[in-house]
């Protein structure tokens, strides 16, 4: 009891802080995404997402190997289809010779040993800007996971390491699961997007590949009858759960800040590595309140940072992956 037990003892400097501290962030805490376009030359910035880029394949070599330096070891590949290749089945996901298949050639080519996840989804594909297959309106479940397994296959034999799948249909890690393991690629893993939250936070990466819905009167304008209410705990655990009785290895919950509280109960829910994503509108609001000279962008940066690992993440995707690094080294 005081005076007995003074703990601000353990505060009184940086050196006592550093030697008691709970929670370290390293290079191996990241994923790192990545944006990729068509072209050569180009390194394009996102205008919602300062200091960003999408990378044509040329310049995307030299980024990962600047990552790899850093010390980060993991990537997750996105990629922004040419209007004229998307369609309402994503057709073009399919091609071997398509932007994401090259991408993780691309990867696999210049850093044998990063390990490349793969975004697995229709919407940047879909002429709809959708996750599914729109039939007579709807967005339709099966036939959507059973084409996500042939994109997850098509990843595989391109090299990927894991396939990410972030579309929430009901039952495609299953479906996925199952069609890799007939396709005999047995080690590839499956990171599931399984607690994915209908968000306003996501409209940055939206901008970012191209990948709106579309407004149209005949179709869904958002991504509701799919995503998670934002509303629900316990919804989200039990989907996590299905997703692991299914086959994934690892599982994710986005967004990241608004939700640290679903993220810890998912941890201590499962046995499994859990991932979080501070996305593009988390990031957008701390780069925007920075510029503006209102909050302190590194501060911000790691408090948001350590807040993830605080609260369970085993696994990080962010865009401030470099600076944290660069920072903290």
């Amino acid at each position: 009891m005081f005076p007995l037990k003074r703990n601000r003892r353990l505060r009184a400097n940086e050196a006592i802080r550093s030697l008691v501290r709970e929670t370290i962030i390293t290079p191996n805490d990241f994923l790192v995404p990545l944006f990729v376009v068509e072209g050569k030359g180009i390194k394009d910035e996102i205008p919602s997402m300062p200091n960003y880029f999408r990378y044509s394949l040329d310049l995307l070599e030299g980024e990962v190997k600047e990552l790899w330096n850093l010390g980060l070891k993991s990537v997750l590949l996105f990629v922004k289809v040419p209007d004229n290749l998307k369609d309402n089945k994503g057709a073009e996901a399919l091609n071997p010779d398509g932007l994401m298949q090259r991408a993780i050639k691309t990867v696999k080519n210049v850093c044998p040993d990063m390990l490349v996840m793969t975004d697995v989804a229709l919407d940047p594909y879909s002429a709809y800007g959708h996750d599914g297959i729109i039939e007579n309106g709807q967005i339709v479940n099966d036939p959507t996971a059973e084409f996500l397994a042939e994109m997850s296959i098509s990843h595989a034999e391109a090299g990927a390491n894991f396939v990410a799948p972030s579309d929430m249909m009901d039952g495609r890690i299953l479906t996925i699961r199952e069609a890799l393991e007939d396709e005999g690629f047995i080690n590839t893993g499956i990171m599931s997007y399984s607690a994915k939250y209908a968000s306003a936070f996501y409209g940055p990466f939206r901008d970012a590949l191209d990948s709106a819905p579309v407004d149209l009167a005949d179709i869904p304008k958002d991504k509701k009858t799919y995503q998670m209410d934002f509303s629900n705990r316990f919804e989200a655990i039990r989907e996590t759960e299905m997703d692991i009785d299914e086959g994934a290895d690892i599982v994710m919950v986005k967004p990241g800040i608004s939700y640290l509280d679903i993220l810890r109960e998912i941890k201590n829910e499962v046995d499994v590595p859990v991932a979080v994503y501070q996305v593009s509108g988390e990031y957008a609001m701390i780069k925007a309140a920075a510029e503006k000279g209102w909050l302190d962008h590194d501060q911000i940066m790691m408090e948001t940072t350590i807040a993830f690992k605080r609260a369970g993440a085993d696994i990080i995707a962010s865009y401030f992956a470099k600076d944290v690094v660069k920072l903290i080294s």
